[in-house]
């Protein structure tokens, strides 16, 4: 039995009937590779379970500490039932790419039973017309709760289930994995009654380690190299109130050596800060057709792994943020990414003078049960319409592999990221690498993003505008 992280129970009290707050992913893979061309649910079953050894969260429950006075426990799950997490379902003709998103967002829009461990797997068949996509392909559609990974363990949960050739080799050590007993809840809460005689010291502790970073903070402040005003002067959009229970999930394809290159359009700038600037592209595209397009620029939160070597395969959330302007004010694609590029730098200069890991640390000691009560008035209440937003949106980037991996044979194609959402925050974006193919998977709101196909044109539309400002750039110097 092991207790949760403050950033994994905030993310269990934050879960709401609108919001569940699970991540995951849209997997498409070609079985012609498979030994036998052709994979069936059983085999994608046997697959899965002689692989569970190496993806320990995959067989862990959590379990709640009575009255919410105390972070929840993770358990090894006493009815641990493989079948009940692994489902198989087929389009309907023509199987195409819109029917498999509209499949995925149904599926993601419901939560997962937090009585078991918090994961499922969606098998689907019948993708005979998604361009891409070999006949015969099938989905595999992840949702596992944020609770128990952050992107860089879901990337190590990826390493488990796949391989980086077509053959299936069985796990030749033998499981060690037992079962444990569930806990009893008065020993919980005698348990947690007693932590939370001492959780203020530990406050206290956290509050001195981080003092350095703040006074390096308030001195940069004064230096004026950060600007806290920027922060409350996001303007709030369509995306920014309280969300619907309901999702739309797309997702849109590029050259990953085409984003790469449109790096020269600012000196210093890197994969993300374009990927930042072509967010920012079609968000003003959106916005603007809507008649809706603020003046000031829109912002992102840009999560940040402080994950280090040890802490590879083991559950949790080991991350931090930065807020990043995105440019929207700016109509020139190139003018964009020098915007980007530059704000950027200022916000990781910040976060690292507070110290993203400080910050991490500081998230353990929050108490669990003003966590939930403060978690439930925010949405019951309506705060999201209310409270002026600090950022507009979410663009997480998380680097895949770069060679082909395989999945009990069958070949992994290609991969979109789908991500939570809570109140105030409406729109998020997956930035995904996998070989030579980078993706942005989109999750919104259905009320506030009813036409995602319109979305992924604008993503387009911006990306086509930075190629053209490179070809510009590149016309120029020769």
């Amino acid at each position: 039995m092991k207790q949760m992280q403050g950033l994994d129970a905030a993310f269990v009290a934050f879960e709401q009937p609108n919001a569940p707050i699970h991540i995951g992913s849209t997997l498409i893979y070609d079985p012609s590779t498979a030994p036998d061309q052709f994979v069936r649910f059983k085999d994608i079953l046997k697959f899965i379970k002689n692989r569970l050894q190496l993806a320990p969260v995959m067989r862990r429950r959590m379990v709640r500490v009575p009255f919410g006075i105390d972070y929840p426990y993770w358990i090894e799950d006493p009815r641990f039932d493989l079948e009940y997490h692994v489902r198989h379902v087929a389009l309907p003709k023509p199987g195409d790419w819109r029917q498999l998103c509209i499949l995925a967002a149904r599926n993601f829009a419901r939560p997962l039973d937090l009585t078991r461990p918090p994961w499922e797997f969606l098998v689907v068949e019948g993708l005979d017309n998604i361009e891409g996509a070999p006949k015969g392909s099938y989905a595999l559609l992840t949702k596992v709760h944020h609770a128990a990974i952050d992107g860089a363990s879901g990337v190590d949960i990826m390493h488990a289930l796949h391989t980086i050739t077509p053959e299936v080799d069985d796990i030749p050590n033998p499981d060690p994995w037992k079962p444990e007993r569930m806990p009893s809840q008065v020993g919980m809460f005698a348990r947690g009654y007693a932590r939370a005689f001492t959780n203020p010291w530990r406050q206290a502790s956290a509050a001195i380690k981080s003092a350095p970073g703040m006074a390096r903070v308030a001195k940069g402040a004064l230096k004026g190299d950060y600007n806290f005003a920027d922060t409350m002067n996001t303007p709030r959009t369509r995306f920014n109130g309280t969300i619907s229970p309901h999702r739309v999930i797309d997702g849109a394809e590029f050259k990953l050596s085409h984003i790469k290159s449109m790096r020269v359009l600012c000196e210093g700038a890197t994969v993300n800060d374009v990927v930042l600037s072509i967010v920012g592209g079609a968000m003003r595209s959106y916005l603007d057709a809507k008649h809706e397009l603020p003046e000031d620029t829109l912002s992102a939160m840009a999560p940040i792994s402080v994950r280090d070597e040890k802490e590879k395969n083991t559950m949790g959330n080991q991350v931090s943020a930065m807020r990043v302007p995105l440019g929207t004010q700016l109509g020139s694609a190139g003018e964009r990414v020098v915007f980007v590029t530059a704000e950027t730098k200022k916000s990781k200069a910040m976060t690292n003078a507070l110290g993203a890991r400080q910050m991490t640390e500081m998230s353990k000691l929050s108490p669990a049960l003003f966590m939930g009560l403060g978690a439930r008035a925010y949405s019951q209440w309506g705060l999201a319409n209310r409270v002026k937003p600090i950022f507009n949106t979410v663009v997480t980037n998380v680097p895949g592999p770069p060679v082909p991996i395989y999945s009990g044979g069958s070949k992994l194609v290609a991969i979109y990221g789908n991500l939570c959402l809570l109140d105030g925050v409406g729109l998020g974006h997956v930035v995904q690498s996998y070989v030579d193919q980078l993706t942005i998977g989109v999750t919104a709101c259905r009320a506030a993003l009813p036409d995602p196909e319109f979305y992924i044109e604008c993503l387009q539309t911006s990306f086509d505008e930075h190629m053209a400002a490179l070809k510009e750039q590149d016309s120029e110097a020769a």
